[in-house]
């Protein structure tokens, strides 16, 4: 029987937010994935996570994780170059932190083509949840330099 390893991240300062966004960069997503619940105060994000920290070397075959990404303590989302009600699918760049009044500030969720997601935030109250056993994908993603470029991974 084979080990699944699987990750689960929690990020409560911008030190860990920047682990999250390293093992985020590259997934891909629906539009309609973004799911944010104001009553409860939380954003989540289902994606296809790219494992990175397994890519290294030569390798024919890569992996890709079903996660869930959720940010809690969420007082406002809003959206740029984004129609969450689409099927569009986004790629993910990075997740960044911009501070106003510290702890609180607004999380940048960034993604290929200049779609952006802020939301504003109390604090940084992230987590990061592989949901079951990785799939192979034979492509590595790779960027372009141009502006507007994409991962050529889908």
């Amino acid at each position: 029987m084979m080990a699944v390893d699987s990750v689960k991240l929690v990020a409560l300062d911008e030190e860990d937010l920047a682990v999250i966004s390293a093992h985020v960069q590259d997934a891909v997503l629906k539009a309609s994935d973004l799911v944010y619940l104001p009553k409860e105060k939380r954003f989540a994000v289902a994606m296809n996570r790219f494992a990175w920290e397994k890519a290294e070397g030569q390798r024919k075959n890569f992996e890709r994780h079903r996660a869930a990404l959720t940010f809690d303590r969420v007082l406002a989302v809003k959206a740029q170059n984004i129609d969450r009600d689409s099927d569009t699918v986004l790629d993910l760049l990075a997740v960044e932190f911009v501070p106003t009044d510290a702890p609180a500030g607004a999380l940048d969720l960034i993604f290929a083509g200049g779609a952006t997601l802020r939301l504003e935030v109390e604090c940084i109250e992230a987590r990061l949840s592989d949901l079951g056993p990785a799939w192979a994908t034979g492509a590595k993603p790779a960027h372009d330099d141009t502006p507007g470029s994409t991962p050529a991974d889908r």
